[in-house]
């Protein structure tokens, strides 16, 4: 699934909240009803601030931020649970950092990062490009879903100045 879920709105309108009868309101009401999520309206416009801007790497802080400026009435709690029950129905991939940050990507096909340390952004490394040569067995009872590999970077220190 490396296609975006939704197609990208023009720049002008990506805050806005989506209105009925829109086609990014149908779009992203389709996307909630494939994922057996009633797409209720906090639902529809976070949905549509997540998918509206292709694939991203988004934290509930900064996804709020968002919300607050597009005057979409919600609280950093409902951000939360929206993005887990957005990730729990497949439309996005939760990516913890340091055990107490996370990053929600829209992105959910195959795929690795890098996590620039100091900037706190994600971008996307294509998973053919990191190789895995060996995985431990899974505990019994259980099998091994998926690997995440996050690379992390930060920017080089000029030694020489």
């Amino acid at each position: 699934m490396s296609a975006d879920p939704m197609p990208h709105a023009p720049t002008a309108a990506r805050t806005e909240r989506p209105r009925e009868g829109d086609a990014r309101a149908t779009c992203v009401t389709g996307l909630l009803r494939r994922a057996s999520l009633r797409p209720t309206r906090q639902r529809l416009a976070l949905a549509s601030l997540l998918f509206g801007h292709g694939h991203r790497h988004v934290s509930a802080e900064v996804l709020y931020e968002e919300a607050v400026a597009a005057r979409v009435p919600v609280s950093l709690a409902t951000v939360y649970n929206t993005l887990h029950q957005f990730t729990e129905a497949g439309l996005l991939r939760e990516l913890a950092v340091d055990g107490s940050k996370s990053y929600f990507d829209t992105n959910v096909g195959d795929h690795h990062h890098f996590f620039v340390e100091g900037d706190n952004v994600m971008f996307d490394i294509p998973a053919d490009t990191i190789g895995i040569g060996r995985l431990p067995e899974a505990p019994e009872g259980m099998e091994i879903v998926r690997v995440d590999v996050v690379v992390r970077v930060r920017k080089k220190v000029d030694r020489e100045a």
